[in-house]
């Protein structure tokens, strides 16, 4: 089945009863152009802005950052605080559980 607004477009500018351009197929043919330009256009924009952010990252390696955990940095800062909270609290009790960490019993030691 043909995508909405090409219903009885055949490709040759004849619908499926022989009859030349109509409208419809025209006008839809316009749009079908227009966003497959404007996500063209869009993906051109992406990859230029994922050579800045390779850029940055190098200038960052340049300066003695670590390059991963700044990546982690990056990351964490998208995430809501409490949402940053439960994943680190998660993370530490996986950890924990594999030995990685050391006990915590909660009682103080005075």
């Amino acid at each position: 089945m043909p995508p909405a607004g090409l219903n009885n477009f055949t490709g040759d500018g004849m619908n499926e009863k022989g009859i030349g351009h109509n409208t419809d197929s025209m006008v839809a043919r316009e749009q079908l152009k227009s966003i497959v330009e404007r996500i063209e256009r869009l993906e051109e924009e992406k990859k230029a802005i994922g050579d800045d952010i390779k850029l940055v990252y190098a200038e960052a390696k340049a300066n003695g950052f670590d390059t991963k955990v700044l990546r982690q940095v990056v990351r964490l800062r998208k995430l809501d605080i409490t949402e940053r909270q439960e994943q680190e609290a998660v993370r530490d009790l996986y950890m924990q559980a594999l030995g990685m960490l050391p006990e915590f019993s909660g009682e103080g030691t005075t």
